[in-house]
């Protein structure tokens, strides 16, 4: 469909050298990630409505700008937006929320931050074969049922090391943000920065603005989850 086409252009914005074509598919999933991280910040579950359209538009920018760690990403980010809807909802026998807003104990820190490290460096030279293997088995689940699709013409990686970090980050603060860390808030802004600069270079200038307003809500929600978990505490 044209919708999903990144160059069915939704306006032309007067930005930079020769302006910019914001595309519908990047515009409605700018919004919706937008809205999904700001109601996130806010602790309140319907952001993970919103994070489920924003993921679903972005596995597609992501295939058509050869990004593809970040393609992945989406898929787990999917998965993970199902898990939060489920464990933020979830109450125990007393009805009481079982979940709390909290800080990560040390013990657990250290184990986090060596698993990021190892993860990162794996993924950096492996990113092409990865993303290849899954795009076979994609392809092949899609011919299984029917759709006449041939597996794509693949380039590599357009940033191995740094679509490796914000991968591998990303999964990890998400993974937090389900389970009410607060320090998920903190890696988003890490992430954040380093994805408005590689957006930027990409020429996708919406989602690298979008990465700018993102790097203040993730402020906002550390500020407003470490007074929380302090209150809780």
């Amino acid at each position: 469909m044209d919708f999903f086409n990144i160059n069915n252009i939704l306006v032309h914005i007067p930005l930079g050298t020769g302006g910019y074509n914001l595309s519908y598919i990047e515009a409605i999933g700018t919004i919706a990630g937008l809205l999904c991280i700001w109601l996130a910040s806010q602790e309140k579950i319907i952001n993970y409505v919103f994070g489920l359209i924003n993921v679903s538009l972005f596995a597609v920018i992501f295939f058509q700008i050869q990004l593809y760690a970040s393609l992945i990403l989406q898929i787990f980010f999917f998965a993970a937006n199902i898990y939060g809807w489920y464990a933020w909802s979830r109450v125990n026998d007393q009805k009481q929320v079982e979940l709390k807003i909290r800080w990560l104990k040390p013990k657990q820190m250290i184990m986090v931050a060596t698993a990021c490290i190892l993860a990162i460096l794996i993924m950096t030279f492996n990113i092409d074969q990865i993303f290849g293997y899954m795009a076979k088995i994609v392809v092949l689940a899609l011919q299984g049922i029917g759709f006449s699709i041939i597996m794509p013409d693949l380039q590599p990686d357009a940033f191995p090391f740094w679509d490796s970090v914000m991968t591998v980050l990303s999964i990890v603060a998400m993974i937090l943000m389900t389970r009410k860390h607060v320090e998920n808030w903190l890696i988003w802004v890490i992430i954040n920065v380093i994805s408005v600069v590689i957006y930027y270079h990409q020429g996708v200038l919406a989602m690298s603005l979008q990465y700018i307003i993102l790097t203040g809500i993730a402020l906002n929600g550390a500020h407003l989850w470490i007074k929380a978990a302090k209150h809780d505490g």
